[in-house]
This record gives structure tokens, C-alpha cells and sequence, in this order.
């Protein structure tokens, strides 16, 4: 039988961006970005996969495991946030504990809202996903 262990705090939220997957590692993989969305927070990378996202070991008030995954769909990508953490101080209570997981989603949500008006910055509503001129560049480069 295999012992399936479920943290207090459970986090799992996505959030569509109409701009090319290679946009985002650079806004996820900034650590000063980090600390501002989550700056109680410490933070250790333990996969880092570029455009696909980050792996963090959470400490500090919350001790677990925090990633974002960004899976390419259509022109765009989906930017999935998962925080499966145990608190490390005693909550008092039902109601402190579900405190504590609205906080950590506004959260998540705050930095994926962000991540989605940064790299659709200009983008008409409706209109094509944001390119990466860079990969565009390239490709007119090769032909």
C-alpha cells in the first residue's frame, strides 16, 4: 500500500499567455522577481527548465515545494503554479490554515497576472500571441 501524504497548504492554479513559451524564462528565472512575489519566501532551485519553468525548495514560513510549469499550447502557453507546503509555525485553527492557502493563491495568481501583462504588453485584445523576434530573427537568418 502505497502512503500518500497531503500538505496543509495546496496550491494549484493556471493561467493562459498569448505570447511565444521562449518569452518567459527570462521573467521567471529573474530571482529579484521572486522576492518580490514571495518575499517571506526562501527559495532554492532545484530544477531550473528554462522556458518550461522552475523547481524550488520552499523554507522560511512554509516548508515544501513550489514550481511553474509553462506547457506550450496553440500560439501561446499555459502557466501552471503548483505550492504544496507544510506551515513551520502552529496555525490556530481551521480558519488560519484556510487564511493561509487564499494568501498563497492571491499570491501565485498576483505573479502569473504579472507574468501575463508583461510578455502580452501591446498585444490588441484578440489579437495573435506575442512573438519572440529574437527565434524569428533567427529563422530569416537560416533560410
Amino acid at each position: 500500500m502505497k502512503l500518500v501524504v497531503v500538505t496543509s497548504i495546496q496550491v494549484a492554479d493556471e493561467t493562459f499567455v498569448a505570447a511565444a513559451p521562449s518569452l518567459v524564462a527570462e521573467v521567471i528565472g529573474d530571482r529579484g522577481n521572486w522576492r518580490r512575489w514571495w518575499p517571506d519566501l526562501d527559495l532554492a532551485v532545484t530544477e531550473d527548465r528554462g522556458a518550461q519553468g522552475v523547481r524550488w525548495r520552499v523554507d522560511g514560513p512554509l516548508t515544501g515545494t513550489m514550481e511553474i510549469w509553462c506547457e506550450a499550447v496553440m500560439d501561446g502557453f499555459v502557466l501552471h503554479y503548483f505550492l504544496h507546503a507544510e506551515p513551520t509555525r502552529q496555525l490556530a485553527g481551521a480558519r488560519a490554515l484556510a487564511d493561509a492557502n487564499r494568501d498563497r493563491r492571491a499570491a501565485g495568481k498576483s505573479m502569473s497576472f504579472e507574468v501575463k501583462d508583461r510578455l502580452e504588453a501591446g498585444r490588441p485584445v484578440g489579437g495573435p500571441a506575442v512573438t519572440d523576434d529574437r527565434a524569428d530573427d533567427a529563422q530569416r537568418t537560416v533560410v
